[in-house]
């Protein structure tokens, strides 16, 4: 009786074949399966979306600062329905009280701290994320980001 013997590089060449057209199988499956299956969402599993205080800031040649503050990023997306746990890192500014207009949310971003704030939306819309301190131009603002909720 004789035995096949194979080479380690042969060996190894097989299993990373083997990996390869199991991945993309598992691809094809998930693609032919139901995708709502795959896409509904458990009370555990709740999106987060990260956000942060931003500041641009520049200086004129005559010497004069301008400042400007922003969420980032200054769009984010969810569906009527879904939850989501908003997570905005304080990183410029020392403090950034907050209300999601149209809502009772409100509260405050501070720096080097993380704000979490939970959201569901049961209308579509869109709803303006304020901040109170720089909500126009004259408070190097607007301070504005967008929750699009189809």
């Amino acid at each position: 009786m004789k035995f096949l013997v194979l080479k380690k590089d042969t060996l190894l060449f097989f299993l990373a074949v083997g990996i390869v057209i199991a991945s993309i199988s598992a691809w094809f499956l998930l693609k032919a399966g139901d995708a709502t299956v795959f896409n509904q969402q458990s009370d555990k599993e709740i999106r987060e979306i990260h956000m942060v205080t931003g500041e641009f800031k520049a200086t004129t040649k005559d010497g004069k600062v301008l400042e400007a503050y922003r969420w980032d990023p200054g769009t984010v997306t969810i569906e009527k329905g879904e939850k989501v746990r908003l997570l905005i890192s304080g990183i410029n500014g020392e403090k950034h009280p907050f209300y999601i207009e149209g809502t009772k949310i409100k509260g405050t971003v501070k720096k080097g701290e993380e704000t979490i704030v939970p959201l569901q939306f049961d209308k579509e819309g869109t709803y303006r994320l304020i901040c109170e301190v720089h909500s126009d131009r004259s408070n190097n603002g607007p301070m504005i980001a967008y929750i699009v909720v189809d």
